[in-house]
């Protein structure tokens, strides 16, 4: 018999299309990146600079006015021994119209007289405490050796001409840094592109491409195939999977054309063996009466399993609600079996189930009861005609049962030994139309046993023993 395999790759995958992903390009991200960095080195250098350029326009301003007292103190002192007043108040208003200079003050001394005070300020000008101030004081030497001092001047510098360079200076250097960052950022952009970028989209182009029937063509990349970095290891490692790939495909190729043999001889096998069942009926009745056994029987336990509890449930259910005879169910579980099995050991796990199981089955010796284990330590006792009171005084006697075997439980919170909890519901029809919502009211009266302290049988809410 002829049978195909169906290889679990898919020949034609779809090709991803990389443009079909809209994402950030990392070229951008970097450029971004560099211009934070950028701005934050500009507010910097911008600060730095401009404390700078103000300390070294005040050194100026007061280089200027240094140069200017300099110039009009020998005729200021003249001028002012000469009594010439004409030419006082022409030569502080020359040192007036000086930008660097707001407010010219002259104060006159005189033995005989009180002082007298000339000013000259500028439109606008305000007294400031960032502008300099230079204080010459005025001596006339009269003749050769002797001095006599004649007045003071001050010269106040204007804050407006300190800010008005600096606001220049700042331009200039804010366009500066501007024009650098802009430049770094072109830059890194450009490189980025050129040695990573482009690089990229083709790794992306060559994997969006790739198939089960081209996993030989290896990736290179248009760059010095000498260079060892990191785009380097990734194209080296990305070949290595290819070729792991392509290997691993045509290992499984192989294997399948094995198995698809190996089916072909089982078939023919299969064939002959059916030939020689069918020669000889009686055994194949045999054969399938065991079989039919073994399917309802649980292998562990010797009990009726899952399956056969299903089919015969239904049938009784259906009788009881036909012909109004009672019909009880139980549904018990092992306390702390699970952790009687971490305890003991799945084997000694395996013999438990056996022991309660035998127990639990010669205590329902009634003909047409049907103990089943429908789980791993839950069990199931169907029994029909049997009202709760009698079910009841079975279920004492079960759980009694299973107590006698005095299995040792080491790590049971209610008993030394092995014990179970039992839930009893008695079929009443005008609460249940199906067998499910029977077995929930069991269920229901099995979980009201365990949270009651467990060891007991529970009829429906009702708390038996």
């Amino acid at each position: 018999m002829a049978t195909s395999i169906h290889s679990t790759v898919t020949e034609n995958p779809p090709v991803l299309d990389i443009r079909q992903t809209k994402a950030t390009s990392l070229g951008g991200r970097m450029v971004l990146a560099t211009l934070g960095f950028c701005l934050l080195f500009t507010v910097a250098v911008v600060t730095i600079r401009t404390w700078s350029a103000w300390q070294s326009n005040v050194v100026r301003m007061s280089g200027e006015m240094e140069l200017i007292a300099q110039v009009y103190q020998g005729t200021l002192s003249k001028a002012i021994w000469e009594m010439d007043r004409d030419s006082l108040q022409t030569h502080l208003a020359s040192m007036a119209n000086v930008p660097s200079v707001g407010q010219t003050v002259l104060t006159l001394q005189s033995a005989n007289h009180a002082a007298e005070v000339f000013r000259r300020k500028r439109d606008g000008w305000q007294p400031s405490t960032l502008a300099p101030v230079l204080l010459t004081k005025l001596n006339y030497e009269a003749f050769p050796g002797s001095k006599e001092a004649v007045g003071e001047f001050a010269l106040y510098g204007d804050e407006r001409v300190l800010w008005t360079r600096l606001r220049a200076e700042m331009l200039n250097i804010v366009v500066t840094q501007v024009a650098q960052s802009l430049l770094l950022a072109s830059l890194i952009m450009l490189l980025f592109n050129r040695l990573v970028t482009v690089h990229v989209k083709r790794i992306a182009r060559h994997l969006g491409q790739l198939t089960p029937g081209n996993l030989g063509q290896m990736l290179t990349l248009d760059r010095n195939p000498a260079r060892r970095d990191e785009l380097s290891l990734l194209v080296s490692g990305l070949n290595q999977l290819q070729g792991n790939l392509s290997s691993y495909l045509e290992r499984q190729q192989r294997d399948e054309k094995e198995l698809v043999a190996h089916r072909d001889h089982l078939a023919d096998l299969v064939r002959e063996r059916t030939t020689e069942l069918e020669s000889t009926n009686t055994r194949l009745e045999d054969a399938n009466a065991l079989l039919d056994g073994l399917a309802r029987t649980d292998p562990l336990t010797g009990l009726a399993n899952r399956r056969h509890f299903d089919e015969t449930k239904e049938v009784e259910f259906r009788r009881a609600m036909r012909t109004g005879h009672p019909l009880s169910l139980l549904v018990c579980d092992i306390d702390y079996f699970k952790r009687y099995n971490d305890a003991y050991g799945h084997a000694t796990g395996d013999q438990c189930l056996r022991s309660v199981a035998s127990a639990m089955h010669t205590s329902c010796a009634r003909a047409g009861d049907l103990v089943a284990r429908i789980g791993g330590e839950e069990f199931a006792v169907l029994l029909p005609g049997t009202d709760a009171a009698h079910g009841a005084r079975l279920a004492a006697q079960l759980r009694e049962a299973v107590a006698e075997l005095n299995i040792p439980h080491r790590d049971s919170d209610v008993a030394s030994h092995i014990t179970v909890s039992i839930g009893l519901v008695q079929l009443n029809p005008n609460e249940v139309d199906n067998f499910n919502s029977l077995f929930e009211q069991a269920d229901k009266a099995l979980y009201q046993a365990k949270s009651g302290g467990r060891n007991r049988v529970v009829v429906h809410g009702r708390q038996l023993a």
